[in-house]
């Protein structure tokens, strides 16, 4: 799917030149069958666009566009990461470019980063290969605390309210019935084994 709608073209320094930048996002959640509490997570994989000089690749027209934007793109990026690699910085300009506002949470949120770069090997690329070694060192200077990302299901937590409220009103029912001597019913008696085994399991529960 990324491969199939990342857009390339052929300039002179690379035959298959990506020409935008690509970001796919997987969210993941998970929840346990008899708790309320949701873990939830957000995995972005973002294939950026190389840099590239323009007075080395030689483009015009549509190309040398793409090739501004993609420039200019990699600057704001580069921008938020010095930004958050400095901790006296209150502001970080996310807001510059689509890109880093939807790369926030994964940038200097409760994440963790992962960064591959991509150098040449060719002598005549030096140039760029440094600058994107450089690029790779500042991404290495964000440090971020991550946490589990976890909240409470409502829906479950009502349904488990209405339940200890159905159980309270039962008790309540049964401590207002006049005390009998009678032989327990069937009934009553399934009713005093479940109360007593839910007990026992609260007790175990509490104890483990």
């Amino acid at each position: 799917m990324g491969d199939t709608n990342r857009m390339t073209a052929e300039t002179p320094m690379n035959m298959a030149s990506t020409r935008s930048h690509c970001i796919f996002t997987i969210y993941i959640s998970c929840k346990s069958q008899d708790s309320p509490t949701i873990r939830r997570g957000k995995l972005h994989l973002v294939d950026l666009a190389g840099s590239e000089r323009v007075a080395k690749t030689g483009v015009s027209g549509t190309i040398l566009n793409e090739a501004k934007y993609i420039n200019l793109s990699l600057h704001y990026l580069e921008q938020v990461i010095i930004a958050l690699s400095e901790k006296s910085r209150t502001h970080i300009p996310y807001r510059n470019s689509m890109m880093t506002s939807m790369l926030r949470d994964s940038l200097g949120g409760n994440c963790l980063t992962t960064m591959v770069a991509t150098v040449s090997i060719e002598k005549k690329n030096i140039d760029e290969s440094i600058s994107t070694c450089r690029f790779a060192q500042r991404v290495a200077l964000i440090k971020n605390d991550a946490m589990c990302n976890e909240e409470v299901d409502p829906k479950l937590v009502i349904t488990r309210l209405k339940k200890d409220i159905q159980n309270l009103r039962d008790d309540i029912a049964l401590a207002g019935r006049e005390v009998s001597t009678d032989p327990l019913t069937d009934e009553e008696l399934l009713m005093c084994r479940e109360r007593v085994n839910k007990y026992i399991e609260c007790t175990d529960q509490r104890n483990a």
